[in-house]
């Protein structure tokens, strides 16, 4: 349950790697392979060897019956395993059908690797002998016997050990005594040894009958195969099975075919023992010895190293899971000590963020009313500067003139074209460069700031800005005069007018004086000779005559009444001024004002239309775009202000999802940290109870095992 839950939680964490896992996966797999053998009521042996070495008449020699094939070269094809039954007949089941009886003779064709038969089982497959547990003492006493195929001839030996080895308890190596232990053997149990803890191993020199050709040579013999096989127990094998003495009582020199043709001789109606070589009791009595060594150590050594190996095992396994949970514990607190100091470095830098912003908002706009302002007094000035060049701009409109109505409208419409066009070029060239530089360099002054505000802290944006802070380089401002509109109203007057008729002359005049809604009749002059009297009571000198007195006073009342009087007014100034000036004198002025009337009425063409129509429209334009010039000015500025506000807006549009990725990023770390937290405790629970569970095995060992420190300790 320990092991399960901790592969659990590692499952879940998010510190260890996956190789963690599948390294607790593998000790839960120990574990399991553990409590199989534990379950156990029975004991088994595992009989292995190179091909014909005997495995198989040694297994029927201890059970006095020749039950396992057995013969010359390679017999045995299969894992034989046999057990006790209680039942008085005897029977076997295979692995493919677990549940059909087969008779006992059966094991011939199924596991004989003589037989050519479409039944013979494969080398890892198993055959269950049941025999009955009256036959033999080892068989009452739950014990198993396996027999297997020789190990020389598969290349499935690690399967072997995994199917049938690691739940064994004790290992017979059936070698042959004409030769030394081989390579193979040893190769086999290296094996062994790696995936099982110091496993109990017997060898059994057999065929030892072989050197009752040679007594001579018993002695070396023995000798040379009893310092191999000791060394291979004690020094070879990885932590040595047994001690140096203790492998004495491990390696024995036997003949089993030797033993089971006596057995199976005294269990006849009569005795009738077979001749042997020299030396068969003393063969037969070690053999009788390995039985009763193989036997103490199923009932003593077997059981207590079984326990022994397993508890050692299970306290190793745990030891590794609690280095493994100590890790995770370590790595957990680590990680949350980074993200905590991530999150508080993400925090302070979030709240500076906002701080700085805010604090550049307020300058920002500040500077940009500042800036309108500007731009609002530039654009006032150069349109004024354009207003007063109108005329230059109307000359040099050079489509033909025609007086004639339909095509003066046309005049005037693309003369109200040309006059917008000339002036908004004439103004983008006087403001452009100023304008745009102004712009430019406001907004490059904007992303400057607000790139130094967020700095590093881009690395949390989840998407990149999109303009990446680059102030727009084509922006342009429109100078919307729209004159065609404006000056719709205006109409041109084409009639000929001489410059010294008394009606412009009374408009020239008019120009000079102020004009008065409601003229105060003046007084009449005073006498002649009298001067007049100024408000203050001083005389005024008069520098006119009399005669000229008199004709300003009826000039000008005959400007006041001309629209009715106009006839009669000039009668009675002509009349005067025959009677003051003379006839010649008149006559000359009056053929002198005679040729410059013929004169400018033979010069009135389309060229002087065209320059009074030009004359008047400037007139009327300037005075109409003179309205006009603070709102032009107005609506300029309210373009730059809108251009760099939308720049603003942008950028703080990016920082505000900033912002937001900055405390989905803080929300996560928290998330985060309390995951590690709740990891970091887990970790803590459970390695902290490997504690308990390595006191109950100690404790364990001690009480049944009668051991209080436990070899072999994992660091």
């Amino acid at each position: 349950m320990y092991v399960e839950e901790t592969r659990h939680f590692l499952e879940t964490q998010r510190v260890l790697p996956n190789q963690k896992v599948l390294e607790v996966s593998s000790l839960s797999t120990s574990v399991s392979g553990i409590q199989d053998v534990l379950s156990r009521d029975i004991m088994k042996v595992a009989f292995f060897g190179r091909t014909s070495n005997g495995k198989s008449t040694v297994i029927n020699a201890v059970l006095r019956n020749k039950i396992l094939p057995s013969g010359l070269g390679h017999t045995t094809n299969c894992f034989l395993q046999v057990e006790g039954t209680d039942s008085s007949e005897a029977y076997l089941v295979s692995e493919e059908n677990p549940n059909k009886r087969q008779p006992v003779e059966s094991v011939a064709s199924l596991a004989n690797a003589l037989t050519s038969g479409v039944e013979r089982m494969g080398d890892a497959a198993l055959v269950r002998i049941h025999w009955p547990k009256s036959m033999c003492s080892l068989l009452r006493d739950d014990v198993v016997l396996v027999d297997s195929p020789g190990i020389d001839v598969s290349a499935n030996i690690d399967d072997w050990i995994d199917k049938h080895c690691l739940d064994a308890d004790v290992f017979i190596l059936v070698s042959n005594a004409e030769s030394t232990l081989m390579r193979t053997e040893k190769a086999f149990f290296h094996k062994v040894s790696e995936k099982l803890s110091r496993p109990n191993i017997f060898v059994l020199n057999n065929r030892w009958d072989a050197i009752a050709s040679e007594p001579e040579n018993e002695d070396l013999v023995r000798k040379q195969h009893l310092d191999r096989n000791i060394a291979f127990l004690c020094d070879e094998l990885q932590g040595g099975t047994v001690s140096r003495e203790d492998a004495f009582n491990r390696v024995f020199f036997v003949s089993a075919k030797e033993v089971l043709q006596y057995r199976m001789s005294t269990m006849g109606p009569t005795e009738s023992i077979p001749s042997f070589a020299e030396g068969f009791e003393q063969r037969l009595r070690e053999f009788e010895e390995f039985e009763r060594k193989f036997e103490e150590c199923l009932s003593k050594t077997a059981v207590r190293t079984k326990f022994n190996e397993h508890t050692r095992s299970g306290r190793k396994i745990i030891l590794q899971v609690k280095n493994i949970l100590n890790n995770a514990y370590v790595l957990s607190d680590e990680l949350m000590s980074e993200k905590q100091s991530t999150r508080r470095d993400l925090h302070a830098r979030l709240l500076f963020t906002q701080q700085q912003m805010h604090a550049i908002t307020n300058e920002i706009k500040d500077h940009l009313k500042s800036l309108v302002q500007q731009v609002e007094v530039k654009v006032c000035s150069a349109l004024g500067e354009e207003i007063k060049r109108l005329s230059i701009l109307v000359n040099d409109y050079g489509k033909s003139f025609n007086p004639d109505p339909v095509v003066l409208a046309s005049y005037k419409k693309e003369l109200h074209t040309h006059i917008e066009k000339g002036l908004g070029l004439n103004l983008r060239a006087r403001l452009s460069d100023a304008l745009s530089g102004c712009v430019e360099n406001a907004q490059k002054d904007m992303c400057d700031r607000v790139l130094k505000v967020i700095g590093e802290s881009q690395k949390y944006a989840r998407t990149p800005f999109p303009f990446d802070f680059k102030p727009r380089n084509n922006f342009e401002i429109f100078y919307r005069l729209n004159c065609e509109t404006l000056c719709s109203d205006f109409q041109e007057d084409l009639e000929f007018r001489f410059s010294l008729g008394l009606i412009s002359l009374i408009k020239r005049f008019s120009h000079l004086r102020p004009f008065r809604r409601d003229p105060i009749p003046r007084p009449l002059p005073p006498p002649t000779g009298l001067s007049p009297v100024a408000p203050d009571g001083s005389l005024v000198t008069s520098t006119l005559t009399d005669n000229e007195s008199l004709l300003l006073m009826m000039i000008e009342r005959s400007a006041i009444i001309a629209p009715h009087t106009h006839n009669l007014g000039a009668l009675a100034l002509g009349g005067f001024m025959v009677k003051t000036i003379g006839w010649r004198v008149i006559a000359a002025i009056v053929g002198l004002y005679a040729l410059l009337y013929a004169y400018e009425r033979m010069t009135w063409n389309n060229w002087a239309k065209e320059k009074a129509f030009k004359k008047q429209y400037v007139i009327h334009a300037t005075r109409k775009l003179k309205l006009i010039v603070d709102l032009t000015s107005s609506n300029c500025s309210h373009q730059v202000q809108q251009e760099l506000t939308s720049t603003f807006a942008r950028m703080c549009s990016y920082v505000d999802g900033l912002v937001k990725d900055m405390n989905s990023e803080i929300s996560k770390l928290d998330q985060d940290i309390d995951e590690l937290s709740e990891s970091a405790s887990s970790a803590l629970e459970l390695r902290n109870r490997s504690d308990a569970l390595i006191a109950a095995l100690d404790a364990f060992k001690e009480k049944y095992l009668g051991s209080t420190s436990p070899p072999n300790r994992s660091p």
